[in-house]
């Protein structure tokens, strides 16, 4: 791709979760913070020209990178992390950083995957769903069984077209509030959003076992790099 991408990282979660006693993307993971995982991946995309960061209260942006406040809701800190990115960039990259095992391959394929032919305003990691999943609207009665093979459960990097993210983060603040990722504003503002299948090893980073297993991950990749195998 010609264009110049702009990487967004949404990092002003308070993981409470995680049980951390602090924000979760400055938690320790395997010797860093766990934010730069995140933004050593995208510092390797040689399109990514600029990398914004939404941070919590307090706290400074990683080397190389340039550092906005975080939003109480994740579509805030988006937003904010947008208005501070090059104006010339057309392609934006979101990415959350509790997701620190995420490779610059992945980044590369889902930015590539926004241009494969021409029709698609968004393009998104995701995985299959493994397991049979039932729809409740109370948490107790099953009201049906959606096909799994229809099913996907999405990650990020998610990589739109400006003006598409743009667009949609200019719904209703109340819509803003609710949506769990961007590519459901884009998909509600009328854009087309493509899949781009990814490894499940793209975990998002919750609980202390979830910590535990990206641990064990990146240090036995880490092992792997230093022996040259």
């Amino acid at each position: 791709m010609s264009a110049t991408a702009v990487a967004l990282v949404v990092a002003a979660g308070r993981g409470e979760r995680l049980g951390s006693g602090g924000p979760k993307a400055f938690v320790p993971l395997a010797g860093r913070p766990m934010l730069d995982w995140s933004v050593e991946a995208l510092q390797q995309v040689s399109v990514v020209g600029e990398i914004i960061v939404a941070l919590p209260e307090g706290f400074e942006a990683p080397q190389g990178t340039i550092g906005v406040p975080g939003g109480a809701a994740r579509s805030q800190s988006v937003l904010n992390a947008l208005a501070a990115a090059d104006p010339g960039a057309d392609v934006v990259v979101v990415h959350d950083a509790a997701r620190p095992l995420v490779s610059a391959a992945l980044i590369e394929a889902c930015i590539a995957a926004l241009d494969q032919d021409g029709r698609w305003d968004g393009a998104i990691a995701a995985a299959p769903v493994k397991d049979t999943v039932k729809r409740s609207a109370d948490g107790i009665g099953v009201l049906d069984t959606p096909t799994r093979s229809e099913l996907w459960a999405v990650q990020t990097p998610q990589v739109f077209r400006r003006e598409a993210l743009e667009r949609a983060l200019g719904r209703p603040e109340a819509e803003l509030a609710a949506a769990s990722d961007d590519a459901m504003l884009v998909e509600a503002d009328g854009g087309r959003v493509r899949l781009v299948r990814c490894q499940s090893e793209n975990f998002k980073v919750t609980t202390a076992a979830d910590l535990a297993l990206a641990e064990q991950l990146l240090g036995a990749a880490a092992e792997v790099k230093a022996s040259g195998v």
